[in-house]
């Protein structure tokens, strides 16, 4: 079996992805050296060398790659070794111009950027595996070699190509799916429109047509383009695995909504030796924390609750974003501490040495342009020492307290043309649930709608357009069985062929929320609707209202105007030993915490210590210990309430008590007992 952590990693990684080609030999001493200062642990090469590593076809040169990592092991520091799959050379664009992929409406890319690969290509893969095994066999034994890093980022910025090599390949695959060409009908529901097919052979992908195209086509098509890079994946990973035994093979992930949303995480999550991430803030206007505790959660989630690495964040500004600001003295050790609180066993950055040449000269990186006279040099030679000093909770797991149901495949399936109303966005109700949850200081797991949810008292849902049977079935046992359920709107409407259930909505969750919808109506823009409590309070809800009709629910909340005034807004559904509750309607923040107000009670969550807004409790614990971060992320000093004394392990202090954070800092203590 291969190994799940970095081979002779004794301690959390510290570090960051490392390219030296960028760079004349007489500066890797010197970087090796600031490494050494900073602290660093781990580096990430040769994720773009394929042009070096192999010049010409079929010939190589890897001397500057074995002084590489011989230097790097002479001062301590392990290798994150890249196969440079993501870019493959001049070349072998030049011999094989059509593994580069085609666009929906027929565009074939061009070399001179990253990711441009046709994943269907037989050219690529069978040079994406020479590479793989040369690099296997020359450094699967090398004492520096801590892990294998496949590619780089699947899903970003290419994951579907549309040219006739794919359309052969998706009819293969639909085969392996489906069976026969009858069978591809009916999942399709090709009567519609007259556009069914008489043979496997008549079916392209889902190019550009006159109008909405068949949305079971689109939404096979997404399945098939991320199981056609997994697929890749998978081919130099069992290489690796062939050639190099007992070294961790892995890629890294983009599990955060706002970065990557091609990509089935849950299916991925099963084919990696360890779980990787790559988080970047993305500064809309939002609370940049939020999504970053959302990310790590989502990650940690997909890894199955076990330790997962952040293999890349940014040290400061990055530079794709139409405006990229700094971040403030302290944010990188709050955002990167954050990230451990919630299960990475370290922090590693894009990139060690920021570059002079190319698009991303930009971007943050831990020696800057400026040199070691500079701010986010001092913050980085901090952090590594308190990276050091969180070594003893490796390994160890983060507790959640409730879970959200997330998938993929309904998130693409939504997003599909032609739905009731474009201002219903399944990743806003994810991140406003999530809020919700976060201000409520509640650590979240997220699970497949499939999964066993017993040991959660309370699962939320908020968005599930695209729900299986089996996973109607599990939401409703789960129930029964004494959990806390709370569904939001367009939720349970369809099966996994984009089929509406039948019989009335919302078709899997019927039983479970003891009512049917008998009609949507969506909200015009701009346009809201007042919902009045059982005590007279009101809420707002917008985009979205429903005709509920009660079948064993209980109206909670009513809406108070509109088409559907006096009809049901909010319901609770006594099953079995719990309860479902259903929200019909866009809810706000105000009204989101007063829905979770409720909720919490019944699934007897004991509201923890009264902290403050922005600042965050999470608990990691293992058999080396109970691990508590407090992380204040607001202008102001806080007391933090501890439970059980123990030592602080940034400072050295004890901690009895109360544990006070001050503004914009990070403590973790680890707990006596």
């Amino acid at each position: 079996m291969p190994e799940t952590t970095p081979r002779g990693l004794t301690s959390l990684a510290f570090g960051g992805d490392y390219n030296p080609e960028q760079w004349p030999e007489s500066v890797w001493q010197e970087d090796v050296r600031l490494m050494r200062e900073a602290g660093v642990t781990m580096v990430s090469v040769g994720i773009f060398s394929w042009a070096l590593l192999e010049p010409e076809p079929g010939v190589y040169d890897f001397g500057w790659l074995d002084r590489l990592l011989d230097l790097l092991h002479a001062n301590g520091i392990r290798a994150d070794l890249g196969t440079p799959t993501v870019a493959p050379p001049a070349w072998f664009y030049r011999a094989h111009p059509e593994a580069l992929p085609v666009t929906a409406d027929g565009t074939r890319y061009e070399f001179g950027s990253r990711g441009a690969i046709c994943h269907s290509n037989a050219d690529y893969r069978a040079a994406a595996a020479h590479i793989t095994a040369r690099l296997a066999e020359r450094y699967g034994t090398h004492p520096a070699l801590a892990m294998w890093h496949v590619f780089n980022e699947y899903g970003v910025p290419v994951s579907a190509c549309y040219c006739d090599n794919c359309a052969a390949h998706f009819r293969r695959w639909l085969t392996t799916t489906h069976g026969t060409v009858d069978r591809v009908n009916e999942a399709w529901g090709t009567a519609f429109w007259g556009q069914r097919y008489g043979d496997l052979g008549q079916i392209n992908p889902p190019r550009r047509t006159p109008t909405a195209v068949n949305p079971a086509q689109a939404l096979d098509y997404a399945r098939f383009a991320d199981a056609t890079m997994r697929e890749n994946f998978v081919a130099e990973r069992d290489i690796l695995h062939r050639l190099a035994p007992g070294i961790p093979v892995t890629t890294n992930f983009m599990t955060a909504l706002s970065q990557c949303e091609s990509v089935d995480y849950w299916a991925w999550g099963r084919e990696v030796d360890l779980v990787t991430n790559d988080h970047y803030l993305i500064t809309d206007g939002r609370r940049t924390h939020v999504n970053l505790a959302m990310a790590a959660d989502l990650t940690r989630s997909v890894a199955g609750g076990a330790p997962w690495l952040l293999l890349e964040h940014s040290t400061s500004g990055v530079n794709w974003q139409p405006r990229n600001p700094a971040k403030a003295p302290g944010q990188m050790a709050r955002n990167a501490l954050a990230h451990v609180a919630r299960g990475s066993d370290g922090a590693m950055f894009f990139q060690w040495r920021q570059s002079r040449r190319g698009a991303e000269k930009f971007h943050s990186a831990m020696l800057p342009h400026g040199g070691t006279g500079t701010r986010v040099w001092r913050e980085v030679v901090q952090l590594g020492a308190s990276v050091d000093a969180l070594a003893p909770l490796r390994g160890t797991r983060t507790r959640a307290d409730v879970a959200v149901v997330w998938d993929w495949q309904s998130w693409w399936a939504q997003k599909l043309e032609w739905r009731p109303s474009e201002d219903h966005d399944a990743r806003e109700r994810a991140d406003a649930f999530y809020e919700a949850l976060y201000d409520r200081h509640l650590t979240v797991d997220f699970a497949h709608p499939e999964a066993d949810l017993s040991a959660y008292p309370l699962v939320v849902v908020p968005a599930l357009y695209l729900m299986t049977e089996a996973a109607g079935r599990n939401l409703k046992r789960y129930v029964e069985n004494g959990g806390t359920l709370v569904v939001s709107y367009f939720s349970g409407i369809v099966d996994e062929h984009d089929a509406v259930h039948e019989g009335a909505y919302p078709g899997a969750l019927r039983d479970v929320l003891g009512l049917t919808v008998e009609e949507f109506s969506p909200l015009l823009a701009g346009d809201r609707v007042r919902i009045t409590g059982p005590d007279g309070s009101e809420l707002t809800g917008d985009v979205w209202t429903e005709f509920v009709v009660p079948r064993g629910a209980e109206t909670v909340w009513t809406y108070a105007e509109g088409l559907t005034a006096d009809h049901p807004a909010v319901t609770r559904h006594r099953l079995g030993e719990g309860t479902a509750w259903y929200v019909s309607t866009r809810l706000d923040a105000h009204g989101l915490d007063a829905l979770l107000g409720w909720a919490t009670e019944d699934a007897r969550i004991t509201p923890g210590a009264d902290l403050p807004y922005d600042v965050e409790v999470v608990r990691r614990e293992g058999e080396s210990g109970s691990f508590l971060f407090a992380i204040n992320h607001s202008a102001s000093d806080v007391k933090v309430p501890l439970g059980a004394d123990g030592t602080e392990l940034l400072t050295g202090e004890r901690a009895a008590g109360g544990l006070a954070v001050p503004a914009g800092a990070v403590r973790v203590v680890r707990l006596d007992g």
